[in-house]
């Protein structure tokens, strides 16, 4: 009688792997088939994929050994690995951490911030993960905190699960200084990531938390958070401050261009000149076009230099406030 001649199969990822006749796989495509997964898998996850997503979808743990061995996967954490390279494109190492720590795990603070684009973190530096208070695992090159993170506290952001930016800003409050935190919260609330109202709500039920009262300062500052770009900038708000001086804007528009500090009912603006941001042709020419296009609309522009405001703060605020009251003079 003649043999069946009927190929069975077998599934690797999901894939149907075709199997010779009696039964038997064939290496070859199961190898293809189990590539396939690996890559496919890897497109979703930046990169990065983890030993237990490998063996729940069927490759074996011989193929992930001989795929170690001939640099097709590189060990970023132990059972994580980057896929067909070894430089972490974009995003893998947080993907790496969040795999490498478990399901419940979320990106947060420093880490958290910087997908949020409110705070500068580089990738080289320890990736910040929160797991639930239960967990003991440690990791190296990733900072695990332990706490409970109510679901409506967690978002994706590139595929990835991390802190909301009001809780993220809740987490900042313990390692910023009180500059640092008011430039993060004054640029969650201009692009609209994280109202007071939402900070504030933060705040209720976690007033024993070290860092609450920082911000809680910061929310409470005289006329709110102000959203700066520079030291200098920030230098020159405090001052402002300390001196009782209010009613401006930062980064404001008027007429088109953006200044540093505004007195918009005082036609009243401040530009905060530092040599590394104002030097050169095409900066002169800029900063003077735009002196000329403010003054011919009625709206006085004095400079400020960085150096000025470290090394003469009175005379600073002698200066301003003298503009002020002349522009109040000629108001009446």
């Amino acid at each position: 009688m003649r043999g069946s001649t009927r190929a069975a199969t077998s599934l690797v990822g999901g894939t149907q792997v075709e199997c010779g006749i009696g039964g038997h796989i064939d290496p070859e495509s199961l190898t293809r088939s189990a590539d396939r997964f690996i890559s496919q898998l890897a497109a979703k996850q930046h990169g990065v994929v983890a030993r237990w997503q490998l063996l729940a979808a069927g490759v074996t743990a011989q193929q992930i050994k001989v795929r170690l061995r001939n640099r097709r996967l590189h060990e970023i954490h132990r059972g994580v690995y980057l896929v067909g390279h070894s430089v972490p494109p974009p995003l893998a190492v947080e993907q790496a951490a969040l795999l490498a720590c478990g399901d419940q795990s979320v990106l947060s603070h420093r880490s958290a911030a910087n997908l949020w684009g409110l705070f500068s973190y580089p990738a080289s530096a320890p990736t910040w993960v929160t797991v639930p208070p239960e967990r003991s695992a440690t990791r190296p090159r990733i900072h695990i905190c332990r706490a409970v993170i109510s679901s409506r506290d967690v978002r994706r952001r590139h595929g990835l699960r991390l802190t909301s930016p009001p809780r993220t800003i809740l987490d900042l409050s313990v390692l910023l200084n009180e500059e640092e935190l008011e430039s993060v919260v004054a640029e969650a609330s201009y692009r609209g990531l994280a109202s007071e109202a939402e900070l504030r709500g933060q705040i209720e039920g976690n007033e024993r938390r070290r860092g609450v009262a920082m911000l809680r300062q910061v929310l409470d500052l005289p006329g709110g958070p102000r959203r700066t770009r520079s030291p200098a900038e920030r230098q020159m708000v405090r001052l402002l401050r300390r001196a009782g001086i209010s009613g401006f804007e930062t980064n404001a528009r008027i007429h088109g261009y953006e200044v540093d500090l505004l007195w918009r009912d005082a036609r009243l603006a401040v530009e905060i000149d530092g040599w590394d941001a104002h030097s050169g042709r095409v900066a002169f020419e800029r900063d003077r076009l735009k002196a000329a296009a403010l003054s011919a609309n009625g709206v006085s522009v004095m400079p400020i230099t960085g150096r000025q405001i470290r090394t003469d703060p009175t005379g600073v605020i002698w200066r301003v406030q003298r503009a002020l009251a002349e522009a109040a003079k000629a108001a009446a």
